[in-house]
């Protein structure tokens, strides 16, 4: 268990699977995962049963994020496209409810996971894939020091209209 001043971030239980289907099915941030139809509670249970696998052999790991007076989920983190090799991965985050967001929990779970993935997965470098009008996306990230290194035009098709995404890269110091 990764630990903040305000939550903790922890691997995936079996019993998290109505929350992980209640994100995966919401329409309304299929935008910022790319996802275009819906998961059914089988799929997510299989997934569930083989969180177990590490990052070497998943390529990602997702963590649940939880305030710290409880073990159950207000949000998920992930790292994905885990490259041993280049020594990389990606970096995504939702908080579900919109009471919790600007709360300051994504914040101490993306500090965690920056920390995590450099110190202890020896990572030279994290990135993530922000949509340009994704302002609060684009706050927390470049909060830490995530750089725009350049701009995806007509990238996603989102709400009948193309939209930019910027690829944003932090490169361990």
């Amino acid at each position: 268990m990764l630990q903040a001043q305000n939550i903790h971030l922890r691997a995936l239980e079996p019993e998290d699977l109505e929350f992980v289907y209640a994100i995966e099915n919401d329409e309304n941030i299929w935008e910022v995962s790319n996802t275009i139809t819906p998961y059914s509670k089988y799929l997510i249970k299989q997934y569930l049963e083989n969180a177990h696998q590490d990052i070497y052999e998943a390529k990602q790991l997702r963590l649940a994020i939880c305030k710290n007076d409880s073990s159950e989920a207000i949000g998920l983190i992930d790292l994905f496209d885990f490259d041993v090799k280049n020594k990389r991965a990606g970096v995504g985050i939702i908080i579900q409810n919109e009471v919790d967001r600007n709360s300051g929990y994504g914040k101490e779970a993306l500090g965690l996971v920056v920390e995590y993935a450099f110190m202890q997965l020896q990572l030279h470098q994290l990135y993530a894939n922000i949509g340009t009008e994704n302002k609060a996306s684009l706050s927390l990230f470049t909060t830490f020091g995530f750089e725009n290194i350049g701009i995806k035009k007509d990238w996603n098709f989102t709400k009948n209209a193309f939209q930019d995404e910027g690829f944003f890269q932090l490169i361990k110091k």
